[in-house]
Parts: C-alpha cells; structure tokens; sequence
C-alpha cells in the first residue's frame, strides 16, 4: 500500500512539473513571423545524395560552418563528420556544432572535441525537468560561410544514409538554400547557440555577407513549442483543392482535425502518406484512431513501405508547400523547438507533388477493411497509444 502512495505522488509531482513547465514555456514563446525572401533551392530526398552534396560544401567553407542536428550518431557517418569538421577547424575555420541534448545523448567527448566550438541545446534544468527533458530542439539547420545553407529532415547517423537493415532505405526531404534566405536561418541558429551557451558571434559581413535574390519565393517559420498549430490551421483553411501531407508520426490536435474534416466537406481532396513500420513504440497505432475518421470522412491515406518514411511535408494546392523539421504530431505542436519553409514557387511545388507522386507509387492504399481485422492486441496497443499520444 506503501508503495502505491508513492507511485501516486510521484505521478502527480510529474504532472505538475510538465502542466507548470508547458504553461511557463508557452508565456514566454513569442511568436515570430518570416520575412518573405528569394532563393535558389534544391530539394534532396536520400541522404547519400544529400550528404555528398553536404560534405563536399563542408569540405569548401573558408571562414565559418554553424551546425544544428537533433540527432548526431556515434558511429561511422558520425566519426566521418566530426573528422571532416576537425580538418576544417585545424584549417582555421571557425566550427560551431549545437546538438539536442536527448537526441544525441551519449556522444562521447572523444567526437565533440574534435568540432571546435561545441554545445548542447535544450539541457534540463532542475526547475520543471520532466517538460523540460520533453521540450526539444528539434531543427537541423546548417549555414556554411553565411551564404550556403541546409534545412529539413536528416541527422547524422547510418540509418539517414539506407544502411540500418531494420530500416532500410531512408526517405526524406531536405533542402540546400543558397540566396537572401540563407541570413534567416543564420539568425535562428545565432539565436539557439545563444540560448544554449550565453555566447553571441558578429552580425558583420563575416556573418551576414550580401547575399543575392533566387528565384524561389518562401518564407521562414520558427517554432518553440507554441504557434505551429495555429500555422498548420491557416495552411488548411487556405486549401481549395486539394492537401498532401507526408508525415512520420500522424498524431493531430483536436482543433486540426476539425480544420481538417472543414476542408473535406468543402470539397477538397486529403491525401496523407505515412510509414508502413515505426521507429518508435506506438506511435503508428497512435495515428489509427484519426486514419479512422479521416478515411470514414473521404481522405485517401498511403503507408510507404520502400524503407522508412520520416518526410516533413505539406502542400496546398500548388500555392503552398512546407518542407522543413516539424512532424505531424503533437510533439512538434506543442513542445519542440522547429524551423519550417513555406514555398511559394509553383514550378518548385509541381516538383515536390512529382516527388510525392513517386512515394505513393511505392505506398499502399489502407482502407477501413484494415481496420475490421485488427486483432485484440493491435486494439490493445492502439489504446495504450491514444494515452500516450500527448508525448509522442
């Protein structure tokens, strides 16, 4: 009887800690509303081509490179970065690597010596630590000589380049930014080494050098656990036609699956893709009970089974597209820090749909006869998931 007092007193202390911390986080989030910029985009979607193209302009830096990964592996494709990044600092190149503190929890400081300039973002503190070892950077941003840049979906790891055999091939988005845009992500990235290390660097042309208009009209949106939802809702409000989303993890707020069924009744088409096997427990059965409805409501939902589908994407029309590090779930609504790129470009949008085209080529179609035969421990799982649901 002893022991189950306690078990409630500490869940409650858990719940206090994470409802204050949430509340305290949310009063000090501020909103922050992009510029619109023009720049020159590419759009990868293996990381063997991304990390080719990566490493190589890594390899070319002359005065800076400034890193932000959720996740940095201790392994090879680890061992390769940190060497490459301490050749360019015995060049002389000022190297600035920020890592999420539980993403890469466990990197050893054999690796993060050799990075230069190196830090930890989002460490708990003692004051609300439960939200706060919730609360997570989840942005991957690179800027290179303040002209070249990288945002989307990879980290650092062997599975993000098709070599972990439980995954497979690895699919995702990621974009190489070059052109005015390249400062905003500087900015943000100036802005989290701050808060991680109370350190600033120049705001001179070292930093900040001129930087030429593309042709790639977007904008950058950052989030630090508060206002995504408000975002995404304004996305599907704007739909006339049709929404694609392509998302690891299906797990939405109440208020964005009421946007969603809005757009259905109005007539537009939902098409969702998602993973046919998970990453992490329960989080596929999480997104079930709102597959459910959406397919009753008309939504035409794929499961990728090429690999691992881990895509962050959105498009609207061909107005809209949003590619950047923020999933489809309530860690990224709510609680995780993440730098999105809403696109505006209509040639660049028919090829991101052209991409996604090629994913539903290797997806199948779920129907609701998927769901009459679930077993009792798939149902038993999909409960469990739905209590879950706020922290996956």
């Amino acid at each position: 009887m002893r022991w189950l007092v306690i078990v409630i007193i500490l869940l409650f202390l858990l719940f206090l800690d994470y409802n204050w911390g949430n509340k305290v986080s949310k009063a000090v989030a501020r909103k922050k509303i992009g510029v619109e910029r023009q720049s020159d985009m590419t759009l990868f979607t293996t990381g063997e081509t991304l990390f080719d193209d990566y490493f190589a302009e890594l390899e070319r830096a002359k005065h800076h490179i400034h890193i932000l990964f959720y996740i940095v592996r201790d392994d090879e494709m680890g061992q390769r970065f940190f060497s490459l990044l301490e050749q360019k600092v015995n060049e002389g190149v000022e190297v600035r690597v920020l890592v999420d503190w539980v993403g890469s929890f466990g990197l050893p400081s054999s690796l993060r010596q050799k990075s230069g300039q190196f830090a930890f973002a989002n460490r708990p503190t003692l004051l609300f630590f439960f939200y706060k070892l919730n609360e997570r950077n989840h942005r991957k941003i690179t800027v290179i000589d303040g002209k070249i840049g990288y945002l989307g979906g990879f980290n650092i790891g062997k599975e993000y380049i098709g070599q972990d055999p439980k995954f497979g091939h690895w699919r995702d988005y990621h974009l190489k930014i070059t052109g005015e845009g390249v400062a905003d992500l500087q900015r943000q990235f100036a802005e989290d080494w701050k808060e991680a290390t109370g350190q600033t660097f120049g705001d001179d042309e070292r930093y900040f050098p001129p930087l030429q208009k593309g042709t790639v009209k977007h904008r950058f949106v950052p989030t630090d656990g508060a206002y995504l939802e408000e975002e995404f809702i304004q996305l599907i409000k704007h739909a006339k036609r049709e929404i694609i989303i392509g998302t690891p993890y299906f797990i939405p707020s109440k208020k964005i699956m009421d946007a969603l069924f809005e757009a259905i009744k109005r007539g537009v088409q939902l098409t969702i893709i998602a993973p046919i096997q998970a990453d992490h427990p329960f989080v596929k059965e999480a997104s079930f009970p709102y597959f459910r409805q959406l397919l009753h409501a008309g939504a035409h939902i794929y499961q990728f089974y090429n690999g691992f589908y881990h895509t962050k994407v959105i498009v609207i029309d061909d107005d809209i597209c949003d590619i950047g590090t923020a999933n489809f779930d309530r860690r990224s609504l709510f609680i995780n820090y993440e730098m999105n790129c809403y696109i505006y470009d209509k040639p660049f949008i028919q090829h991101v749909k052209q991409t996604i085209a090629r994913d539903i080529d290797t997806s199948t179609l779920l129907t609701a006869e998927y769901f009459r035969k679930q077993s009792w421990l798939h149902r038993f799982k999909e409960a469990v998931a739905t209590m879950l649901s706020p922290l996956l």
